[in-house]
């Protein structure tokens, strides 16, 4: 992987930004910043400047069009909008993590107009695009990057080349693998500590020293003991992303159990509702509250999933909404783990209470998961 050192200075063409979700509106205000005029387009309309009314719109306005939408699909259909109004003046540069096929096809759609392709997937949530501290993994033509890096310096403080169109997606996606089974091992590990009655905050204290400690884990740990779990990067699109690695690994045969494992726990928050939380949510089921001498039993209603699968992708956003909602959810966040141990002061009779009521809620678990 080769780094380019930020040695370029920004030009004054219109630059469109396609996709207004935690991201997206990042960027588009750092080029601002930079001097640049920015255009912008969103599936739902925005009171925010320089809206048009639609991607066509975007293209006959501006020379370069960033694309942060979510997922595969949105992706494709966004690129088949522009490219009637695509020339080779162009530069599209396609933020989107999907599968490396879908970058693909998404860069052989805009070249049949002569307009020329960047993957630019990037690392870095919420507070690395509010600071201009994005790390970008490009493939593509070194010429176009060339032309295209003032673009990226704005809203960035790496960019990496990885090679060509589709390798950076395949990065992408195995870098995040690593996050979302580092968050996994930490929410695990807190409730071997909490169970054993040892202060979560001296978990924390002990990882700071450890050689295992990230950037990740600093940020996410402090959070995870406060209930903290604010959208930075949310559980339906790590879920996404998690989804990708899998379907890569049937297609290669390739056995990856922990990805597996990761993806698991992120459907289940998805299924209990927490969709938009941040992906630290799936700590929410191992963590609980010492507490209460009276515990009320949860009522096991069944409950139908709701699936707003017919809704239009295009241009959809990091804000969509998850795929799956179950009606009582907001009744269950508040519920206590699947095995909750309060204290070594109960009696037996508690414990199995306990017990019996973690086995029946990971019945209903799969239940609703199709499992069952």
């Amino acid at each position: 992987m080769e780094r380019f050192a930020s040695t370029s200075h920004p030009t004054h063409k219109n630059i469109g930004v396609i996709g207004l979700g935690i991201i997206g509106r990042a960027v588009a205000a750092h080029l601002r910043r930079k001097g640049f005029e920015v255009f912008v387009w969103n599936r739902s309309p925005r009171p925010v400047p320089n809206f048009v009314g639609s991607p066509g719109e975007l293209a006959n306005l501006c020379d370069y069009i960033q694309i942060f939408v979510s997922d595969d699909e949105a992706l494709l259909q966004t690129v088949e909008q522009l490219s009637a109004d695509l020339a080779p003046r162009h530069i599209v540069l396609a933020h989107s993590t999907v599968t490396p096929d879908s970058m693909r096809a998404a860069a052989e759609i805009v070249e049949r107009r002569g307009t020329r392709f960047i993957e630019a997937s990037f690392t870095g949530s919420k507070l690395a695009a509010e600071k201009g501290q994005l790390v970008y993994y490009v493939g593509g033509t070194e010429a176009a990057l060339k032309e295209a890096r003032p673009i990226l310096e704005a809203s960035s403080k790496e960019i990496i080349y990885i090679g060509a169109v589709g390798q950076a997606s395949a990065i992408k996606i195995a870098t995040n693998m690593i996050t979302a089974a580092s968050v996994q091992a930490a929410a695990e590990a807190l409730a071997l500590v909490q169970a054993l009655g040892v202060p979560l905050e001296k978990f924390v204290e002990a990882m700071r020293a450890n050689a295992s400690h990230s950037t990740t884990l600093a940020m996410k740990l402090p959070k995870m003991l406060e209930r903290d779990f604010e959208p930075h990067f949310s559980v339906k699109h790590m879920l996404k992303d998690m989804q990708i690695a899998n379907q890569i690994a049937l297609s290669r045969y390739l056995d990856l159990g922990v990805a597996t494992a990761a993806r698991d726990q992120l459907v289940e928050q998805v299924q209990w509702g927490h969709g938009d939380n941040d992906y630290s949510a799936v700590a929410r089921k191992f963590l609980y509250d010492i507490a209460p001498a009276v515990h009320e039993e949860p009522r096991m209603e069944a409950q139908d999933a709701q699936s707003d699968a017919g809704e239009p992708v295009t241009g959809t956003t990091e804000s969509e909404k998850p795929s799956l909602e179950p009606q009582g959810a907001s009744a269950m966040s508040a519920q206590q783990p699947l095995l909750s141990f309060s204290g070594a002061g109960d009696g037996l009779a508690q414990t199995a209470s306990r017990l019996r009521r973690g086995f029946l809620r990971q019945l209903l678990s799969r239940f609703s998961s199709g499992q069952g």
